[in-house]
């Protein structure tokens, strides 16, 4: 690596105010401050000082996002494996076949390496156009405004990815992330400055305008003329009782071998994730007990309630849970830094008001079986008038207890 660091630091004074490459300085700086820690830093009082910087963070975040990688992959070429094996197909239609072919992976469904090869070849692509095409919108955007490229796109670019259903033309892939970084975050300034998860801001765009590609049954599984709904489809026509009868069980659901979008279906995947986020002080628990805590009360009182034409008020807290995207959008969408509430009580609110707002969507509104990434940009609107009414209340509080000595000292 010192190499590296020399090679670099001979570099720089091309890419330096004055040198010939100035106007490239930002993709020089993206470089290096990935590879080292950037050699500014705060020195003196009022700032804080910690040890670690906001790309140390964004690093964090997307090695939490390895087991649901992981699970994208395995996930994706187990659904595929099997309706290869069930429509009684030998290999995989396409590149992808030859690929598997070439590598000698095969496509047993019985097989962790035959099924996470396959997916992986369906993910790969995806993730690419993700990166380069949402990376150039990054690299042309600081180089317009002269400033670094912002680190924000590395967590971005792969939630993204992680959302969408294996099937998806690679074209709408450009288009989604072109719409999240330009709209979403861009057009406000950048990181730091946005009020919409960015990623989120892409797939929902997708969803409203390719609905065809980006729902049904036919999206779910990457081969050509299988379809297989997703557990909460089933569970919106049927409730629980169709779910089980589909032969899909609670710790399938848990585990996540059941048709969704390549990254969301295993709650374990997204627990492992929790766990280094939560180690590290990256993500808040508070926002994560908000979102668990509003959803379970919420199902709860649905329970309660009842309907006798609607089966998914009697759908258990326990499994809104573990199917769609609940726990992956309470882990990695949630916790945004940015696009979240800022202070400790508002955390709480800004959780419960997004885990009472998806089990609301998904019993009532049966046009949006999900609900959990709707949920989260209605609660990102409402984020900085959350923190609004905190602050106030706690000026109020504070006001109360220093008036109230003076008051007795007058009397």
């Amino acid at each position: 690596m010192a190499g590296m660091r020399d090679l670099l630091d001979r570099m720089h004074p091309l890419f330096a105010k004055g040198g010939k490459l100035e106007k490239y300085y930002a993709l020089y700086e993206m470089v290096d401050t990935f590879l080292y820690s950037p050699p500014d830093v705060t020195r003196g009082a009022p700032h804080v000082r910690d040890a670690i910087d906001l790309k140390r963070v964004m690093i964090f975040v997307w090695l939490a996002t390895f087991p649901c990688i992981f699970m994208a992959c395995y996930n994706t070429g187990y659904q595929a494996n099997l309706a290869l094996a069930n429509m009684g197909l030998d290999t995989a239609p396409g590149w992808r076949g030859h690929l598997l072919e070439l590598f000698r992976t095969g496509n047993n469904p019985e097989s962790i390496w035959s099924n996470f090869w396959h997916g992986f070849w369906y993910f790969l692509p995806v993730y690419f156009v993700t990166f380069l095409v949402g990376g150039i919108w990054e690299a042309l955007f600081a180089a317009v405004r002269n400033h670094e490229v912002n680190e924000g796109f590395f967590v971005t670019s792969i939630l993204f990815a992680l959302t969408l259903p294996p099937t998806i033309p690679l074209w709408q892939v450009a288009l989604g992330i072109s719409f999240g970084v330009v709209i979403g975050k861009e057009v406000f300034g950048g990181t730091g400055k946005n009020f919409l998860n960015p990623a989120l801001t892409g797939r929902a765009f997708l969803f409203f305008a390719y609905p065809a590609q980006m729902s049904g049954d036919a999206v779910w599984t990457a081969v050509d003329g299988f379809s297989g709904a997703t557990a909460l489809g089933i569970g919106a026509a049927g409730g629980v009782e169709a779910i089980q009868a589909g032969g899909i069980t609670w710790m399938q659901s848990f585990m996540g071998n059941i048709q969704g979008s390549m990254g969301e279906t295993s709650t374990i995947a997204c627990l492992m994730g929790a766990a280094f986020l939560l180690y590290t002080r990256v993500a808040s628990w508070r926002i994560i007990s908000g979102v668990i805590l509003g959803a379970v009360l919420t199902s709860t009182l649905l329970n309660v309630l009842g309907s006798d034409s609607n089966p998914m008020f009697a759908m258990p807290w326990y499994w809104h849970l573990v199917l769609g995207g609940f726990m992956f959008g309470t882990i990695f969408m949630a916790t945004d830094p940015v696009s979240a509430s800022m202070t400790n009580t508002g955390r709480w609110i800004f959780g419960a008001l997004i885990g009472f707002m998806t089990i609301m969507i998904r019993v009532i509104n049966p046009a949006f079986p999900e609900g959990m990434m709707l949920a989260i940009l209605f609660a990102n609107i409402f984020a900085p008038l959350i923190d609004y009414f905190v602050m106030q209340a706690n000026i109020r509080r504070r006001m109360k207890r220093t008036m109230t000595p003076v008051a007795e000292a007058a009397e």
